[in-house]
């Protein structure tokens, strides 16, 4: 599993996240006694002993700690900053809870390897911007949780260690990062039109000791990538924001190797779902999808994959779909995935298409309330993906 929760109350949580090397402490932390912490602390050095480069320990959703609390958790991050001077840790903390900083400030000032960012302020992976805009928390979020279904569908279209792959259009390149750690391909090629993703993709593995990956900055639609190197070729949630997909999936035939596949994910964002407030949020996510046709883009082409890949020269096309919902894991990601939705497109999106204020209230109203049916005690919340492979014929 990439994200273990562990040690909850009705008070406070920790939990470990693999696939970002990040402990988290959210809550109210007012312990009597130490034997309250047991289950957090030894979370805390499981964790430790589970990561290589930095290790990230995120406090911004830490509302008390009283000082038994804060001692415990000092002392094991100073001896285990000592014990493993290979390691550096990351405090992240926020600018709203301004007492994290300063408390935790106090480590640095002991232990230089130990280090200090408000998360609003600072890079760390996942909760910072490129120079192209601010998604890449959502974008981090969103393979965050599709994870959790892909790495058990991605060996029926291909996956398997020793292969040679290619993931195009990679993006911040989390996915790539993901699979090099669970299934050890022999080679990963990493590709995006992007630089600066490129270069985040690049710090983000080197601060996790993650190997094995070229990057590669290029054109997905003319690659300079030799014909029949790969077994398996990815592209994920990107076709659907091209105006040309059929020109990136004959790119991605031509460097796949006979008898290789071809593995894309799209969506079908009208079908996006959420009770209570239900009509309100199908109303929005048909809005949605105009606002990417505006733009020529096709946020519906989920469906649509079969097809595709069939005109592409494909066979043995294999498809099925996934439902991402707010009972995956923390409900809290799904929540905080759609209010980075919102913010880009009925933000930014909208105002360039020249929508009028009346409409971006509404639009933004189905955004808030499927964060309101995600959140919910009894709420619903599910966004669908369509994946599909074909197979390079012999």
């Amino acid at each position: 599993m990439s994200a273990i929760p562990f040690a909850y109350d009705v008070r406070f949580k920790a939990q470990f996240d693999l696939s970002n090397q990040e402990y988290s402490l959210s809550g109210t932390l007012r312990p009597q006694s130490l034997n309250e912490l047991a289950s957090c602390l030894a979370l805390l050095r499981d964790s430790i002993n589970r990561v290589r480069g930095v290790f990230y320990v995120n406090v911004r959703r830490l509302s008390q700690m009283n000082n038994l609390a804060f001692h415990a958790f000092a002392r094991v991050l100073l001896d285990a900053s000592r014990d493993r001077p290979d390691l550096q840790f990351v405090i992240v903390t926020s600018s709203v809870v301004g007492w994290t900083t300063e408390k935790f400030g106090r480590l640095s000032r002991i232990q230089p390897a130990i280090k200090v960012q408000e998360y609003d302020a600072n890079f760390y992976p996942g909760q910072s911007f490129l120079e192209e805009g601010g998604f890449i928390p959502v974008l981090r979020t969103q393979t965050k949780m599709t994870w959790r279904h892909e790495r058990d569908i991605l060996p029926r279209h291909g996956m398997r260690p020793g292969i040679y792959m290619a993931d195009i259009c990679c993006g911040i390149g989390d996915f790539a990062a993901l699979v090099q750690r669970e299934f050890t391909p022999a080679r990963i090629v990493a590709l995006d039109h992007s630089r600066s993703s490129l270069a985040y993709a690049r710090r983000v593995a080197s601060e996790f000791k993650i190997s094995g990956i070229e990057y590669v900055y290029g054109d997905a639609s003319e690659m300079l990538l030799e014909d029949n190197q790969f077994d398996l070729v990815t592209c994920r949630h990107s076709l659907q924001i091209f105006d040309r997909p059929a020109l990136i999936l004959k790119e991605m035939y031509r460097i796949c190797k006979p008898g290789g596949r071809v593995y894309i994910t799209n969506e079908k964002i009208s079908q996006c779902l959420g009770e209570p407030r239900g009509e309100s949020i199908q109303w929005t996510y048909n809005e949605l999808s105009k606002l990417f046709t505006h733009f020529n883009m096709d946020l519906e082409l989920g469906p649509k994959s079969r097809h595709y890949l069939m005109d592409a020269g494909f066979d043995d096309i294999r498809a099925e779909s996934i439902m991402v919902t707010n009972l995956d894991g923390d409900p809290q990601d799904f929540a905080d995935m759609i209010h980075a939705w919102e913010n880009t497109f009925a933000g930014e999106m909208s105002q360039k298409r020249g929508d009028d204020p009346e409409f971006i209230e509404q639009f933004r109203k189905g955004f808030q309330d499927h964060i309101f049916a995600a959140l919910h005690p009894k709420g619903y919340a599910g966004w669908p993906i369509w994946i599909a492979s074909g197979r390079k014929p012999l």
